[in-house]
């Protein structure tokens, strides 16, 4: 077992030591090759479609996204739901628009006195 690890501890010692370079021609083909691969990659300039395209996709990103989008719809529609048919503890808006006035009946004085002193 020593044997075998004092033959990996010589090869792996030639191996440090031991220094291969990148032949020239390789370089220069790898590098060429780089070259043509970044014109591929170049972007065209952009044109004025693209820019209000580009300004709706900006106003989308700072909404949040689709999901922003989808929870603003929702806010909207219960804004909407709200506003048509308010629950009871909110005032009608088509009465406060419209100015109507609504007939509560509440307890005089005297009826709420005699409610009182009723006894059980």
């Amino acid at each position: 077992m020593s044997d075998d690890m004092s033959d990996l501890d010589r090869m792996l010692h030639a191996a440090r030591a031991g220094r291969d370079d990148l032949p020239e021609a390789l370089a220069q083909r790898m590098l060429a090759d780089a070259a043509g691969v970044q014109a591929s990659l170049a972007r065209p300039a952009a044109r004025p479609a693209a820019v209000a395209q580009d300004a709706w996709r900006g106003l989308l990103a700072a909404l949040g996204g689709w999901r922003g989008m989808g929870g603003l719809a929702t806010a909207c529609a219960a804004g909407v739901w709200i506003g048509v048919a308010p629950p009871e503890f909110l005032p009608d808006p088509a009465q406060l628009v419209l100015g109507l006035e609504s007939e509560t009946e509440t307890l005089g004085f005297y009826d709420l006195a005699d409610f009182i002193s009723e006894e059980g």
